[in-house]
């Protein structure tokens, strides 16, 4: 006996999902992501002037730390204030900023394999690099 799959299973890789099925579960990912990826950065951002999560300074090899003359603390408030701007644009502009965040933390994890001991925080960050990433192509469906 011979299956045949009507265009609703080959998109959803099912044959039990409907495409209205995958359209909202599709769209609750996306809102998952939106989400996640507005409140992390924020949360992340305001810290760096709380320290209330961790010591971010930890998170700045001293190289870095040498050529901002010393002033590391400051450099990682810049950063905190652009984590906020980053969470806020994802909140109102996902197609854009999904892409941001997303850039963002490749550069956090380039600075984090400059330090020995934070390669696996580098590898967790590649995958919020890559929900970042998904986000940003949800969004050409979901977002605006």
């Amino acid at each position: 006996m011979e299956h045949t799959m009507d265009n609703e299973s080959v998109i959803t890789g099912r044959t039990d999902v409907s495409m209205a099925d995958a359209k909202a579960m599709g769209y609750q990912a996306y809102q998952i992501l939106r989400f996640g990826f507005t409140v992390a950065p924020i949360v992340a951002g305001l810290d760096k002037f709380l320290h209330l999560l961790t010591n971010w300074d930890q998170y700045l090899p001293a190289v870095v730390n040498n050529m901002l003359g010393g002033r590391g603390h400051k450099f990682m408030m810049v950063v905190g204030v652009i984590e906020i701007i980053a969470g806020i644009g994802v909140f109102l502009k996902p197609k854009i900023f999904a892409y941001v965040v997303s850039a963002w933390l490749v550069l956090i994890i380039i600075n984090l394999l400059m330090i020995p001991g934070y390669f696996d925080v580098a590898l967790r960050d590649l995958g919020l690099a890559l929900g970042a990433l998904a986000l940003g192509r949800l969004s050409a469906a979901y977002g605006n």
